[in-house]
């Protein structure tokens, strides 16, 4: 089940989590996930952030809504990327992620949602 991420001290937390895995098993992408979750807190609607929990701990995936339209971020393992996908975790990847990203990049990304 999913949990609510509503204040910065949360999210903080959840990033904390998620910067903490990636310099272990996902080195490709432990630069550029600072500049995704400030993508996500620029452009996200008005409400909570989503988390997927396993064992009660937050994961990896992030679920948000832009202009009504739900977007969930989640590790890609075989392709050592973060892949933004509309709708669900198996919906259309729009974009991907990794330390070769440059800012105006991501900035792109999330002005075109």
């Amino acid at each position: 089940m999913p949990q609510e991420v509503t204040d910065i001290d949360r999210l903080r937390d959840y990033l904390k989590g998620v910067l903490d895995r990636a310099d272990h098993h996902a080195q490709g992408v432990n630069e550029v996930v600072l500049a995704v979750a400030g993508g996500v807190v620029w452009r996200k609607d008005d409400g909570p952030l989503e988390v997927r929990t396993r064992k009660g701990e937050m994961g990896n995936v992030l679920w948000f809504t832009v202009d009504g339209e739900r977007y969930a971020l989640s590790y890609n393992h075989k392709k050592g990327e973060i892949e933004l996908k509309a709708g669900s975790t198996h919906g259309k990847v729009a974009a991907s992620f990794s330390n070769t990203s440059c800012s105006a990049d991501v900035r792109a990304v999330f002005d075109g949602l």
